[in-house]
């Protein structure tokens, strides 16, 4: 069985050439979309919502770099004291 179904395809294309000709604009913004990643973003999220055969949209967070915002058990997370790097900012009167 197919990932994407055929009316999936036609809207991303529809969204890329929306994007050159530049009338694509982003829906919060309303800023003119100049990315490839975005307007393919934006046509499967427009296939979405005419109930195309498009799979279900990751909903982890991410950074701009495309991996996780921040490991999820970084020391400082877990409460223990960060370590100090070099000398102290307040030196204090001994």
């Amino acid at each position: 069985m197919a990932r994407y179904g055929k009316s999936a395809g036609t809207m991303v294309k529809s969204a890329m050439r929306r994007r050159k000709s530049g009338t694509l604009k982003s829906g919060r913004s309303g800023k003119r979309v100049t990315s490839r990643k975005q307007a393919t973003a934006i046509g499967l999220s427009e296939a979405r919502k005419k109930d195309a055969q498009v799979p279900r949209r990751d909903k982890r967070p991410t950074s701009d770099m495309g991996g996780p915002e921040m490991a999820p058990h970084t020391p400082h997370t877990l409460g223990a004291p960060r370590q100090s790097r070099g000398t102290p900012r307040y030196p204090t009167a001994d």
